[in-house]
């Protein structure tokens, strides 16, 4: 499925340089020991903007929830209707969540509570996007 082009900007720029390496990152800020995904330019908990770095995440998670998108207003993704929108609990931080649409999932039939695991996948030239799959 081909993914709409993001726009990197100063506070997420440690979170698409890692996953260009295959790594998954998540926001940190070492003055409330908050995780926080999606990066934010400041602590979303204590408002601390130089206290903000990237934690490495394992990388395994769990299916909270999902919808079918039978309709949407991303022109790249239009081809690909009807998809999943599946909802991604990070294990080791089940507060963080990660969208997918599950390569390899036929639409509506997501196993919520199954088990993922990340994998990287081209977004455009010299992008990787994390994505899950079932584990």
């Amino acid at each position: 499925m081909p993914k709409p082009a993001v726009t990197i900007e100063d506070h997420d720029r440690g979170f698409w340089e890692a996953a260009n390496e295959k790594r998954l990152v998540v926001q940190h800020c070492t003055a409330c020991n908050r995780l926080q995904m999606p990066p934010m330019p400041t602590c979303a908990k204590c408002g601390s903007k130089e206290h903000l770095a990237w934690k490495p995440v394992e990388g395994r998670g769990r299916i909270n929830g999902y919808c079918v998108q039978h309709d949407t207003r991303v022109v790249p993704l239009k081809g690909d209707q009807p998809f999943n929108t599946a909802v991604v609990e990070l294990a080791e931080a089940p507060e963080i969540k990660f969208l997918s649409h599950l390569p390899g999932v036929p639409s509506g039939k997501v196993p919520v509570g199954a088990a993922v695991k990340v994998t990287f996948e081209p977004l455009e030239p010299g992008q990787l996007v994390p994505e899950w799959v079932l584990a």
